[in-house]
């Protein structure tokens, strides 16, 4: 089955969110949300509000807390809703709810009620990927995260602002600007992998380096006992 979703970026910080929930699942949500658009405007709706979420209101003071029940009206002011409930009553509740003000919701655990999901997030300071396992498998998008996360080179703004830097400058048409951008980028990709490759034999030939003094000793210490054997032996025969 092929994943149909589309993915966009959102400017979060221009739209108020309607978060429903207030224990550990909604934490995480809020840490997402707020780790990638601090500024977002966040009205938490939940019977109970953990004390995790009141000292990130401390934090985020764009945050607001109402400790109540949630009521269709909380969609009001909400451009996009998020929800973290155990009860699939409640769930489905809220998804009806969504519907009838015509908002878009996610339901945290629950993909056949979301409109949309929250991809796992690979940030490296401008740049941003976001991955999508069409709701099967968080583990899987998380893992993928991290091997990412550590194969993007930290240098990467460096490179970005860079390429920023020669678009403004390039003169022509569209079609000639994207065919210098790529041209560029397919050299940058080739001299970093040809000097990763370079580093990884770098790092090989120094490991085995390290390894000739071990092994020198460890050949002396044979031959010294082959050596003494020999005496031992030699002295036993002429007695």
């Amino acid at each position: 089955m092929d994943n149909t979703l589309y993915p966009v970026f959102l400017k979060l910080e221009e739209l108020s969110v309607l978060v429903i929930g207030g224990g550990k699942v909604a934490v995480e949500k809020l840490e997402s949300l707020l780790g990638n658009a601090p500024a977002t405007r966040v009205k938490l709706v939940a019977k109970e509000i953990s004390h995790e979420i009141g000292e990130m209101q401390q934090k985020f003071p764009n945050i607001s807390l109402h400790e109540r029940a949630f009521v269709p009206e909380d969609f009001d002011e909400a451009d996009i809703a998020i929800a973290a409930v155990n009860s699939l009553s409640v769930a489905e509740e809220i998804r009806t709810a969504a519907r009838e003000k015509k908002i878009l919701v996610n339901i945290a655990d629950k993909p056949a009620l979301c409109d949309f999901y929250l991809g796992s997030i690979v940030k490296k300071n401008s740049l941003k990927i976001a991955i999508s396992t069409n709701g099967k498998s968080p583990t899987v998008a998380k893992r993928i995260r991290e091997m990412l996360t550590e194969m993007i080179p930290d240098d990467m703004e460096i490179l970005l602002g860079n390429m920023q830097h020669i678009r403004n400058r390039l003169h022509g048409d569209f079609s000639y600007k994207v065919q210098e951008l790529n041209r560029l980028t397919t050299e940058y990709l080739y001299e970093s992998s040809h000097l990763e490759k370079r580093s990884h034999r770098n790092r090989t030939a120094r490991k085995q380096i390290s390894l000739y003094p071990v092994m020198v000793a460890f050949l002396t210490f044979v031959l010294l006992v082959l050596l003494v054997i020999y005496l031992f032996v030699g002295v036993s025969r002429l007695r």
